[in-house]
């Protein structure tokens, strides 16, 4: 073997028997409770510095711990340990385990629902804003002694002239 081969081979197994690859979940646990205490917003890459392992492993546990929820997602590649500052190492470790089984679509689909979640919530809350608003005003009205009439019945648009007619696929022109 030349020289050259060998080097990039001790160079390729160094690289990889390093442990910034692997995960210390009892350095992880430290690290949570630790933030989880002070309650500090942190990245993965703040976490991979820290207990000296990989940014990208770090990242896709984070995702799967906020999946199980624990761990708060305030924003794109932001945490907050909040939830996990009760969590027994043993819950922990079993939740570990769960989290880094979880795949990139498994993850893609958990973020879309809280995404969605969160886009109901908002939606919710300007309805019910918007019914407040109408109760106030209707209640304006009455106590001014104003009928406001009858609701609005809820009407489906008739059918243009271009359109066909149901069923026969003729227009009505």
């Amino acid at each position: 073997m030349s020289l050259k081969r060998s080097h990039a081979a001790g160079a390729k197994s160094n690289i990889n028997s390093g442990d910034s690859s692997k995960l210390g979940r009892q350095e992880l646990f430290d690290e949570l409770k630790k933030l989880a205490q002070s309650g500090q917003v942190f990245a993965p890459v703040d976490v991979s510095l820290a207990i000296g392992a990989s940014e990208s492993v770090v990242s896709r546990t984070f995702l799967g711990l906020s999946a199980e929820g624990y761990l708060e997602k305030v924003e794109t590649g932001k945490y907050k340990a909040t939830p996990f500052a009760e969590i027994p190492q043993a819950e922990f470790i079993k939740a570990l385990g769960r989290a880094t089984k979880i795949d990139s679509t498994r993850q893609r689909d958990l973020s879309e629902i809280a995404r969605l979640k969160q886009n109901n919530d908002v939606m919710r809350a300007k309805l019910l804003a918007v019914i407040a608003e109408r109760d106030h005003y209707l209640a304006a009205l009455k106590q001014h002694g104003i009928d406001p009439g009858p609701p609005p019945a809820a009407t489906t648009p008739a059918p243009s002239a271009s359109e066909p007619h149901p069923g026969t696929g003729e227009s009505s022109s």
